[in-house]
């Protein structure tokens, strides 16, 4: 006998200016089960559940928790009835301990006044052991990896004893190791009878962990199916309307000289060690690692927003300092960095201001003008060459998907027609379709004799986009592979040489 729905969204639909971002979706959440919504950037997932979240007010539709009409008017209100939320983005108090981050709005006390310190480290220790989370309660969110402050998230969700968690991209930051640790949090939840809505792009994740699929496309609800009868292909037919045959375009670039020789690394105060490598016109290389073994130090310390404490970087063959990013930018260097919504995008200004931001001077028509023309030119050529979703070029981009966020960012460095293109996660939170375009951006950018660096933490990736794989390791470079004879197991081997 089927089991009476936990959480119902009946026909919601919810428009902004220009756009029709739901449009009379539904989606039914049973107790003990993991309910998988999957579908391309801009789909409407997002929006549908910080409709359920009290984030935004749908236009219209029902939702029914335990069989009752809810219609939350703020996150405080969903999480005080049992619906809870880790967000992909993460909007943490980064001063803060992770103490302080857990308990935030809801501090337990004294005599109702005084906050207790004690009894605050107390419940955070059971939280934590509950769980498995190895995290120090008393450390500043700012000086832990995204992964450990992913963690933290999702034990604060589960502090709320929640009937209903929705976890929006939870494995974008975690390595492997950590994904397996947070499936097994989602079982235990699951044998509790919770209800977990899981948004992922990663199709491996969804087959594994899920009961039910549902698939958007252009906000409107496409299928629902058991996770046992769908596979791979069909999850891309629903998502994106057509056939995909291939995860990864044709890699038709050719590497030729070197264009860039680094010699002895090292990062002041980050965990970068030593790393010596040369990269090649034309050549995509991959840096490989765990969590922490100093893969994005590598990145920034070439880009100047980290300080060496020692290394030689040479751009054919001529040396340069790359002391700051203003420097490494003239130098013709891009940075694209892990955590777009704090280093990455100004979430208040417009998709244009954040496209042509890195190019200003390119558009000086004296001393101090800009040319609107040339501006909006250029937005609309990056708008239409990377598949941006957005209703016009004066939409603020934090009001666009993490994706189109992430599209938006490419172009901006594309403008500036970098030598070295420096890559941290491009496709984190990026759908199937997306990925295959952003893949084929960065071959062509390889064919055209530019250099590419790009870091990754998914294995596939960078075996099917790379040339060769460089590995870190306790901040250290442990090894370097060819892409077409390497494996998963020589690179995870590497990756543990110093750990």
């Amino acid at each position: 006998m089927e089991q009476p729905a936990l959480l119902e969204m009946q026909n919601i639909s919810k428009e902004f200016p220009g756009v029709k971002a739901l449009d009379g979706v539904s989606l039914t959440v049973r107790p003990g089960t993991v309910h998988a919504l999957m579908g391309e950037n801009g789909a409407g997932k997002s929006t549908l559940m910080k409709c359920l979240f009290g984030i935004y007010s749908k236009d219209s539709g029902t939702i029914l928790l335990d069989g009752k009409e809810i219609n939350f008017k703020s996150s405080k209100e969903a999480l005080e009835n049992g619906v809870a939320m880790v967000h992909q983005e993460l909007n943490q108090a980064l001063t803060r301990s992770v103490m302080d981050n857990l308990w935030l709005g809801r501090y337990p006390k004294t005599g109702g006044i005084m906050v207790s310190e004690a009894t605050m480290r107390k419940r955070t220790r059971e939280i934590f052991e509950e769980l498995d989370v190895h995290v120090d309660p008393k450390a500043i969110m700012s000086t832990m990896p995204v992964s450990q402050r992913q963690m933290v998230e999702i034990a604060k969700a589960v502090s709320y004893n929640a009937k209903v968690i929705v976890f929006d991209e939870p494995t974008s930051s975690l390595t492997e190791v950590e994904v397996e640790h947070l499936f097994r949090i989602i079982n235990m939840l699951r044998e509790k009878g919770c209800g977990i809505i899981y948004i992922s792009h990663k199709m491996e994740e969804i087959l594994r962990i899920s009961d039910e699929v549902t698939i958007m496309r252009d906000g409107t609800w496409v299928a629902t199916r058991p996770a046992k009868d769908l596979t791979m292909e069909e999850i891309i037919r629903l998502m994106v309307g057509r056939e995909l045959t291939n995860r990864f375009p044709p890699k038709d670039n050719t590497p030729g000289d070197v264009v860039l020789e680094v010699e002895n690394l090292a990062g002041k105060y980050t965990r970068l060690k030593e790393a010596s490598f040369s990269l090649r016109q034309g050549e995509i290389l991959g840096i490989a690692g765990l969590d922490g073994s100093g893969r994005t130090e590598v990145l920034e310390n070439l880009f100047g927003s980290m300080t060496r404490s020692s290394g030689t970087i040479r751009l054919h063959g001529k040396e340069i300092r790359n002391k700051t990013p203003r420097e490494s930018i003239k130098n013709g260097f891009a940075l694209l960095t892990e955590e777009r919504r704090a280093t990455g995008i100004f979430g208040i200004r417009s998709i244009l201001d954040n496209t042509v931001i890195s190019n200003l001077k390119s558009y000086l028509t004296g001393r101090i003008c800009l040319s609107n023309k040339k501006m909006k030119e250029d937005t609309a050529w990056s708008i239409a060459a990377m598949h941006i979703k957005t209703p016009s070029q004066t939409t603020e981009i934090r009001s666009l998907s993490g994706g189109n966020q992430q599209k938006v960012i490419i172009g901006r460095w594309l403008l500036t027609r970098p030598e070295v293109l420096l890559l941290d996660e491009p496709t984190r939170g990026i759908d199937v379709g997306a990925k295959y375009e952003i893949y084929q951006l960065i071959i062509d950018l390889a064919k055209e004799g530019k250099g590419v660096i790009m870091v990754s933490s998914e294995m596939p990736e960078l075996l099917g986009v790379c040339d060769r794989i460089l590995v870190m390791s306790g901040g250290r470079l442990a090894g370097e592979v060819h892409a077409k004879t390497t494996s998963q197991e020589e690179i995870l081997t590497l990756a543990a040489k110093y750990v």
